[in-house]
């Protein structure tokens, strides 16, 4: 590690987390000397003097670290293996900070009949940068389900649009893969565990951040600007780069002081783990364009599907309150009948009563239309996995401050529609490891803004641009106003009869730019 002086920068290795083992690696006799050179105070000999400040160095230089990461979610674990991963920044002092209990994600078994709601749709590109940083290698592939056909349609004027794999262009035409994010963070998890790097990962988890503040300055050491944390347990760390990875309330963005823009969506993300009535081994993905949000099906393993509804919050609630027999029906109403006759039986109480009346609606569709034009029936809600959660955009104005780096939705927050809210967050893990290996090898300090700059640059212009085309399509389709439904339904058929438009928007959405 670097340590900036008033006279020169000191290169000190600090592997431990106590005094005990910082005392063997106690910087060298010119830096100790300096400190204990101080004359003592009246009454004060010098022995005391230089032990004084030995021991309050010892104490805090005990806590250094040259990355501290706040989340243990998915981008924050991300980044601390693939740092680890690295052989420019393997040698790194690196902690981990989450406020939840971590030992359950790290001895998960799974279930085969149980599969959590928080589902994340994973693109080839991140899927590659997970096996390069050999993460991929710990994920239960059986939890995995990769989709090559995805089908979507506006649910006023019926317009639809199809990609599959040709328009893809990759040798297994995947789209993308299914999994929970409790396979990933486990994953993860087995990645750090399995690492033979020194030092390794230290995971302080069940763990909340208290404060954030400013270091301190010693006689010869200035660490005034590193950011230190005040720790829920008591303890505290002093970080030469603070990365938050804390999510859309960021403490690290507040202490920062980083603006965050954006508006909410006055619609709610219903979730939701489902049965259908058979495995048809299709790999379909399904999206309905509704006017109260979109309802996207998304395939997983063994003939499950992970539900994403988003719609307003009264509606929300209505659904999560509903018994387990009404809520499949109307999960299958919304792909298949009119906007009027959804709001209909969403006004019903009676299951019995919304059962019957949808059968009846139902009965006018043509037969073979099952399986292709709209999703096997969903037959069955798994207990307990109904939540929903409100939809908002947000993009910070910068990802970088002064030894502060932002990645995933500490800097950015898009709606659910395309899928993209984890792929970016990889994106972001990606961009900034490049951007501290290469100021590894030059000696740069890896909490200069001024390197820190060249990840914002790569890395707003993709995310301003995936955000924004993603606010674009929730705003497009939610209404029925009859000169916007006939304007996007031209636009929609133009699209589906251009395969190269169909190829150039797969390939953005596969993450061929993102990474």
């Amino acid at each position: 590690m670097g340590f900036y002086t008033r006279h020169a920068t000191l290169r000190v290795f600090v592997p431990g987390c106590n005094a005990a083992l910082y005392s063997k690696f106690r910087p060298s006799s010119r830096f100790s000397s300096s400190l204990a050179s101080a004359p003592p105070v009246a009454g004060e000999t010098a022995s005391v003097k230089s032990d004084k400040a030995s021991s309050a160095y010892d104490k805090i230089a005990s806590c250094l670290y040259d990355v501290v990461v706040v989340g243990g979610g998915i981008s924050g674990l991300t980044l601390a293996a693939a740092l680890k991963s690295s052989r420019y920044t393997s040698h790194l002092r690196i902690a981990l900070v989450e406020g939840m209990p971590l030992a359950s994600v790290k001895s998960w078994s799974p279930d085969p009949d149980i599969y959590s709601n928080r589902v994340s749709s994973i693109t080839p590109a991140s899927q590659q940068y997970l096996s390069q940083i050999g993460v991929w290698d710990h994920v239960h592939t059986e939890r995995v389900q990769a989709y090559d056909d995805m089908r979507v349609w506006d649910g006023v004027s019926g317009a639809r649009i199809h990609f599959d794999a040709f328009h893809l262009g990759t040798e297994d035409g995947t789209l993308a893969y299914m999994t929970e994010n409790l396979n990933l963070q486990h994953a993860l998890l087995s990645r750090l565990g399995s690492l033979s790097s020194d030092p390794p990962v230290t995971i302080l988890d069940n763990t909340k951040v208290a404060e954030i503040t400013n270091g301190y300055e010693f006689d010869d050491v200035d660490l005034s600007s590193w950011p230190t944390l005040k720790l829920s347990t008591g303890d505290s760390l002093t970080a030469r780069l603070l990365i938050g990875a804390d999510g859309v309330n960021s403490p690290v963005r507040a202490f920062a002081n980083i603006e965050s823009r954006g508006w909410d969506y006055n619609q709610h993300g219903l979730v939701a783990s489902l049965e259908m009535e058979w495995d048809d081994r299709q790999r379909i993905a399904w999206q309905r364009f509704l006017p109260t949000g979109p309802i996207a099906l998304l395939p997983m393993p063994d003939g499950k599907a992970s539900l994403v509804w988003s719609t307003t919050p009264k509606y929300a609630a209505h659904l999560k309150s509903l018994g387990a027999g009404a809520f499949c029906t109307l999960v299958n109403a919304a792909f298949r009948l009119a906007m009027v006759d959804l709001d209909y039986l969403i006004s019903r109480v009676d299951e019995e009563e919304i059962k019957e009346d949808f059968e009846w609606r139902d009965a006018r569709l043509p037969v073979e239309a099952e399986g292709q034009q709209f999703p096997v029936r969903v037959v069955e809600v798994q207990k307990g996995s109904r939540a929903s959660f409100p939809l908002r955009m947000r993009h910070c104005d910068t990802y970088v401050a002064p030894r502060i780096a932002l990645v995933g939705d500490a800097a950015h927050t898009t709606h659910p529609l395309a899928g993209q809210g984890l792929n970016l967050g990889q994106g972001d893990v990606a961009s900034l490891v490049r951007v501290l290996e290469r100021a590894v090898q030059h000696g740069s300090d890896i909490g200069d803004e001024v390197v820190l700059q060249a990840y914002w640059a790569e890395r707003y212009p993709v995310n301003h641009v995936m955000l924004g085309v993603v606010d674009k399509l929730q705003k497009l389709y939610c209404t029925d106003f009859p000169p916007i439904v006939g304007l996007r339904t031209v636009g929609l058929e133009v699209v589906e009869s251009l395969d190269w438009v169909k190829k150039m928007i797969m390939r953005q959405a596969a993450g061929s730019s993102v990474l």
